[in-house]
């Protein structure tokens, strides 16, 4: 059955993470803690993400595996610390995915902030898991609704996260038109704010600028950003995954033209532009095909 082969799997897993962090085990996998492999987790998250948006299930599966291991491993360290055990972090997310289901598992805790007739829609299942964490689990103790947002998040996931907390408070638009309206204020506000500078072209050229006039262009930049993110959220999309496409795009093309103007003998330098772009669009064209 594919449960034992699963139970095996896990059990497996964490023999080897026992195994690595024994006093007889690697030096490299007994030197960490949870603080060095934070960056660890996240790499391998969104490493994770791009193989998915790749749609590459042989990477994915790849990816998931060391997104598994950085967690196991972490929650191993804890279990070491004597905080709390590998076995509890699992058993305590199950137990809160059936307390946050009602409409699924009837002896869910979560039943008394179930919806009559059950939740039927993924909205009504929002609603309905924002309740039990509210009145069931006592998540509702905060000034605001964005504490909820961990600080620590990158600025572009947290601004998508601030915004549909904010949305679900009511505090939004009912179309996409009226954000795409403000993404163009804001670009506008924002060129406005460039002009004092008297920079056209280049950031080099803002260096003597006084920090005031620096301020308010950073100002400027952060809202069209937001604008930006809220927009892109109305049409439902994610924008740190639609940043993560643009950044491989990017490197791919980029990496295109690079190896273009090496056969042809070419520097790459401004003077020789034209040729980049030429070579870009070319990247473009071979995308296509």
């Amino acid at each position: 059955m594919e449960m034992n082969k699963t139970e095996a799997a896990f059990g497996r897993l964490y023999e080897i993470i026992a195994r690595l962090r024994a006093p007889d085990g690697c030096p490299w996998d007994r030197a960490q803690t949870p603080d060095t492999m934070r960056t660890d987790l996240v790499e391998e998250a969104f490493e994770a993400v791009d193989a998915i948006t790749q749609h590459d299930a042989p990477h994915v599966c790849e990816e998931l595996g060391d997104v598994m291991l950085n967690a196991a491993m972490i929650a191993y360290m804890y279990e070491q610390a004597g905080d709390f055990t590998l076995a509890g972090v699992l058993n305590l997310v199950s137990d809160k995915i059936v307390r946050r289901h009602p409409h699924v598992f009837k002896e869910s805790e979560g039943a008394s902030e179930a919806l009559e007739g059950g939740a039927k829609t993924a909205e009504q299942v929002l609603t309905q898991w924002d309740a039990i964490k509210r009145n069931v689990e006592g998540r509702g103790d905060v000034e605001s609704v964005l504490d909820e947002v961990a600080e620590g998040l990158p600025p572009l996931m947290r601004a998508y996260k601030m915004q549909k907390k904010a949305a679900k408070k009511g505090f939004d638009w009912d179309e996409a038109a009226p954000a795409a309206a403000k993404v163009r204020e804001e670009l506008a506000e924002l060129e406005a704010a460039a002009a004092v500078t008297g920079a056209k072209d280049k950031a080099a050229e803002t260096e003597g600028i006084s920090d005031e006039v620096r301020d308010h262009i950073e100002d400027e930049a952060g809202d069209l950003l937001f604008a930006a993110v809220n927009y892109i959220r109305h049409l439902g999309i994610d924008p740190s995954i639609a940043m993560a496409r643009a950044n491989a795009k990017f490197r791919r093309r980029f990496g295109f033209v690079e190896k273009e103007m090496s056969l042809a003998g070419l520097p790459m330098d401004q003077e020789h532009l034209s040729e980049m772009d030429a070579f870009w669009n070319k990247a473009k064209e071979n995308e296509k095909n």
